[in-house]
């Protein structure tokens, strides 16, 4: 019995350390990115802020692959006349990183 629960425990802890790099990977890559030029967490800047995002694409099952295209090659039209531009410099991989985190943000 012992055992078992020490099993869980590990479990959860690794568990909350999996999420707490994924914070801080999501955290680093938007300011290496440059992301954070137009997006804030909490406020609007010249984009939405991550929260905002965030709720507006809770519950939608293709909005990570749908926010990774949007990274990457920009958009318009979702969010008022000013567009996202096209993001070169960032690679698939860390665009879904991005998008894992600011889904995250409530």
């Amino acid at each position: 019995m012992k055992r078992n629960l020490m099993m869980v425990g590990v479990l959860v802890a690794s568990a909350f350390a999996s999420q707490a790099a994924m914070a801080d990977a999501g955290s680093d890559l938007a300011k290496a990115k440059n992301c954070m030029a137009c997006h804030a967490v909490a406020t609007k800047l010249v984009g939405p802020s991550y929260k905002d995002v965030a709720a507006k694409y809770a519950g939608q099952k293709d909005a990570e692959s749908k926010l990774v295209t949007k990274v990457m090659k920009g958009g318009s039209g979702t969010w008022g006349a000013i567009p996202m531009p096209a993001n070169p410099q960032v690679n698939e991989a860390e665009a879904r990183t991005l998008v894992k985190w600011v889904l995250t943000q409530k």
